[in-house]
């Protein structure tokens, strides 16, 4: 992920356009890209920040964990369900369409695993060469 150009940088630029100078000029001055300086320059007008924005994180967990007590609702009723079935039940009783990846990362934010069990021991009596 590319990385926000320095503080230090977006100060100079953000100065020299409040003592006077266009945008593109102080562009072409430090060496940005004259839509940079723009949208620098609108930002403190607009909220006073002169520090960049935060860059990438989550933007759509918020979504699925409006609907966090009853997945596990659904979990403690029925211990062995499948993602696939809590999808479908989100569908038909909540309207809430769901990828099992998405409901998978759901689980994953809360350390909550289904581990399988082994259904037999294997038998002592088959012999092994």
């Amino acid at each position: 992920m590319v990385k926000a150009l320095s503080k230090d940088l977006r100060d100079r630029l953000l100065d020299a356009v409040e003592n006077g100078m266009s945008c593109r000029a102080a562009a072409d001055r430090f060496g940005v890209a004259p839509s940079t300086a723009i949208r620098w320059v609108s930002r403190l007008k607009q909220t006073g920040a002169r520090a960049p924005k935060q860059q990438g994180g989550d933007l759509r967990s918020h979504h699925i964990e409006a609907h966090g007590d009853f997945i596990l609702g659904l979990v403690e009723e029925r211990k062995d369900i499948t993602l696939a079935e809590i999808a479908e039940k989100l569908e038909s009783e909540r309207s809430f369409t769901a990828a099992q990846s998405t409901i998978w990362r759901f689980f994953a934010r809360r350390d909550i695993t289904f581990k399988k069990r082994q259904r037999m021991l294997p038998s002592n009596s088959v012999q092994t060469s």
